[in-house]
């Protein structure tokens, strides 16, 4: 068994980085983004123990969540023959693999059906968000499926966690980023399974707060502060050199000895010519950014294909918030009211020509065949339309979307039941996705690690790699 652990990195150390900060002068980038690079200190490469030719199959992964939940019958799971109350005002349309319809609200998608596979028996049968989200983001059950659940330290890993660490990047110093925001309910409460929980900040993955349709693109933790020259920041990095050894003649501990590590990760970021670059959209053509769109969520899938491109292991890309142009009491994908207007005027169409335009673009570059994409949300939307023509919190059944990494496109997995509220065939949970997810990136998923305490953990909660992704 100990042939299969991994072990976490040592947690961080105990010095006030708030103390460090003001010392060095760094202010809002530099040590705040070295302590979430913190997470390569000790990670292991791949985990020995896959069987098949898909172990190992993608070198990446770009990972969509659409916050809030997408309604599976107006995406990937129409019901024309069910009731008006429940097919709603929306039509099926022909994909490119026979047989197989989506919502008419997908026509791009549509056109790429046979690169994808779709799954249509998601269940978490949670109906919080926060909750039913951790399960899908961890692959691990939350001991409580109440709404609002305050992130804690004892929160399990989530995959970009694990990933970033134990399949650490061996071109970037980003091995695993999450943008543009992280995942909150109204009233910024953010929720649990975002970071390395358990294991530690050092565990936790690189969030970039940022708005990729504003160039040049600015980086909250990034971002040189105006006025703070080539040679200043030279000199303030000298200084904390010298606090740091200050501190490790006194503190000999792996603790701050993997901080000044994480310290120059941070500054080799700055300093890393295609991790720089990859922020550039403006290198890419005027053509090809306004086919991933020009809204925030297309053009963080665009930066999240060029950080896979310069290196990035994993991308976790948030649907993120409008603001005042989001419809009242329908934030994100959470409609709640007016379901039929708000996917077909403003969700849909960006989802929809945005994840084809990342499908075709990967073909087009050669990436499609070692980059896993996954389109997904925590839950799903519940079959009946309500007063006021919404839809509510479903999480008994649900759509997700995979393809890449070798995944056999134009495929569907697993059936709803006639209205789209059950499994009728082949339910799939979290577990399972996570165990497919590591399996592709090669990670064994009945691998082990070690948790600060010594203890060992499973990479996965009894999880099962999907057959129909993974090959038998």
């Amino acid at each position: 068994m100990n042939d299969r652990r991994q072990h976490p990195p040592c947690p961080g150390p105990q010095l006030s980085r708030r103390e460090w900060i003001r010392v060095g002068g760094l202010g809002t980038f530099g040590l705040s983004l070295s302590g979430m690079l913190g997470q390569k200190l000790r990670a292991s490469d791949a985990v020995a123990g896959g069987a098949g030719a898909s172990f190992g199959r993608a070198k990446s992964c770009i990972l969509l969540f659409l916050a809030g939940g997408p309604p599976q019958h107006e995406t990937f799971d129409p019901k024309p023959d069910a009731p008006a109350e429940v097919r709603d005002v929306f039509r099926s349309i022909r994909t490119s693999v026979p047989g197989t319809h989506f919502c008419e609200t997908l026509p791009y998608t549509a056109r790429v059906a046979h690169r994808i596979s779709v799954i249509r028996s998601m269940t978490t049968e949670i109906d919080a968000h926060s909750t039913s989200g951790a399960f899908m983001l961890t692959g691990y059950e939350p001991m409580s499926k109440a709404e609002n659940v305050p992130p804690g330290p004892q929160d399990w890993p989530s995959l970009a966690a694990v990933i970033g660490a134990m399949k650490p990047s061996a071109r970037s110093p980003m091995s695993s980023v999450v943008l543009p925001e992280p995942l909150a309910n109204d009233g910024n409460i953010l929720w649990p399974g975002q970071d390395g929980g358990l294991m530690g900040p050092l565990w936790n993955p690189m969030l970039m707060r940022c708005d990729p349709t504003v160039l040049p693109m600015q980086i909250e933790g990034l971002s040189r502060q105006a006025g703070l020259s080539e040679v200043r920041l030279q000199d303030r990095h000298a200084l904390l050199s010298q606090l740091n050894a200050h501190f490790r003649a006194g503190e000999a501990s792996a603790p701050v000895t993997g901080w000044d590590h994480s310290q120059r990760k941070a500054f080799e970021l700055l300093h890393a010519e295609a991790s720089r670059r990859a922020f550039e959209l403006e290198r890419e053509s005027p053509a090809l950014r306004a086919s991933y769109g020009a809204h925030k969520f297309g053009q963080s899938v665009l930066l999240a294909r060029r950080l896979v491109e310069a290196g990035t292991r994993l991308v976790q890309v948030n649907w993120p918030r409008e603001g005042k142009a989001e419809v009242a009491g329908s934030p994100l994908w959470d409609t709640h009211a007016s379901n039929a207007s708000r996917v077909r005027d403003v969700l849909c169409p960006q989802f929809d020509r945005t994840f084809a335009t990342l499908i075709e673009d990967l073909r087009d570059r050669g990436l499609l065949d070692e980059t896993l994409v996954i389109a997904m949300g925590e839950f799903g939307r519940s079959p009946k339309i309500n007063a006021v023509g919404g839809r509510d919190h479903w999480g008994a059944c649900f759509s997700i979307a995979l393809a890449g990494a070798g995944i056999p496109g134009g495929q569907i997995i697993g059936a709803s039941d006639r209205i789209g509220g059950l499994p009728d065939s082949r339910p799939i949970r979290p577990r399972d996705l996570a165990a497919t997810v590591f399996h592709l990136l090669g990670l064994s998923p009945s691998a082990e690690f070690v948790d600060p305490l010594g203890r060992p953990r499973p990479l996965t909660d009894g999880g099962t790699p999907i057959r129909e992704l993974v090959g038998v």
